[in-house]
């Protein structure tokens, strides 16, 4: 299982995934304190990996829930998500992406 802690930043909400491989999907448990983003959670219980690395097939499932429930275009919380996936589907190493601002 791959988890990832979101801080989000400005908003305070803070979000925790866990990312479980089943077969050829992965399971998702997310928590929120964010509204929109338990929106969005309950659209996207489980993912196909493949179809959530690249935008070349078609929108991942996750951007796709993220526009329609995320109210700030900059929420790392998809992203975060995203990461998780790539993580326990063994297509990224678990190293922790940054952005510092100044």
């Amino acid at each position: 299982m791959a988890k990832a802690e979101i801080f989000a930043g400005d908003c305070g909400y803070n979000t925790e995934v866990e990312a479980t491989m089943d077969e050829s999907v992965c399971k998702l448990s997310i928590s929120s304190e964010c509204p929109h983003i338990i929106k969005m959670a309950a659209e996207i219980p489980e993912v196909e990996p493949y179809g959530e690395i690249s935008f070349r097939r078609a929108m991942p499932k996750i951007h796709e829930a993220g526009h329609k429930y995320c109210t700030h275009a900059s929420c790392p919380v998809p992203v975060g998500i995203i990461k998780a996936v790539e993580v326990e589907a063994g297509l990224a190493l678990p190293t922790n992406p940054v952005i510092k601002l100044s």
